[in-house]
């Protein structure tokens, strides 16, 4: 008989990604996982761990995202450098950003067609390619 403990699914994503489940990843991973797709910055990511008691510095939440990041549980997305956003949705898409808000929305990978891309260079391959569309006010 299968028991559901609160962090069961959260602790089996975290070992099937090859990750330690610690305490701290646990937490986060919790927040991250639990509420359905959604774009986070690590400021956010540590509002949100303040507000829900998880004693955690903003050095271990940047830490943490890259770590699912290079694991396959979050994907990194890059507005502007030094600005970046973390997608708990790793399934093939894009994104509007809307420029003013800080605010990413996905675009399915369906409406958006490119009719060519430059060769990759010899020795490489293309292993994605991330559209950004970026909306402003228009007044």
């Amino acid at each position: 008989m299968e028991t559901n403990r609160p962090f069961t699914s959260i602790l089996a994503k975290l070992k099937d990604a090859g990750l330690r489940p610690t305490r701290q990843r646990l937490s986060l991973a919790k927040l991250l996982f639990e509420g359905g797709d959604r774009h986070v910055s690590a400021e956010d990511l540590h509002a949100e761990a303040v507000a829900n008691r998880i004693s955690v510095s903003l050095a271990t939440i940047y830490n943490t995202l890259h770590q699912f990041t290079t694991a396959g549980l979050l994907r990194e997305v890059v507005v502007e450098p030094g600005r970046s956003y973390f997608d708990n949705n790793i399934t093939p898409h894009h994104h509007f950003f809307v420029e003013g808000a800080g605010k990413l929305i996905d675009i399915p990978a369906s409406e958006v067609a490119l009719s060519q891309l430059p060769a990759a260079p010899e020795g490489m391959k293309v292993s994605r390619v991330d559209v950004i569309v970026r909306l402003a006010n228009d007044n």
